[in-house]
């Protein structure tokens, strides 16, 4: 069996272009996987978020309760008006 100089060039080609397509489908799989990350982060974020108006809310309702009114009235009425239209998307 004799290799030549076209096999080696031949046999070259077809290692680089293996390697450039698991290249290619290892960055997408990495980048599925960041994405996969990143909602887990969102939806933490989101349940964070949601927790902290809900914390407003009840401060801003402790306040009217004790008498404040004006700001606190409208800051509660568009706090739970932000509530519904999030429950109703």
């Amino acid at each position: 069996m004799y290799i030549s100089g076209e096999t080696i060039i031949n046999a070259a080609g077809v290692i680089t272009a293996l390697a450039a397509i698991f290249s290619i489908v290892f960055y997408w799989h990495r980048w599925y996987l960041r994405q996969c990350q990143q909602d887990k982060e969102i939806k933490q974020l989101k349940d964070e978020q949601c927790l902290l108006v809900y914390g407003v809310l009840a401060c801003l309702k402790g306040l009217k309760e004790q008498g404040c009114n004006g700001p606190v009235t409208e800051a509660i009425n568009k706090i739970e008006k932000h509530i519904n239209q999030q429950a109703h998307e």
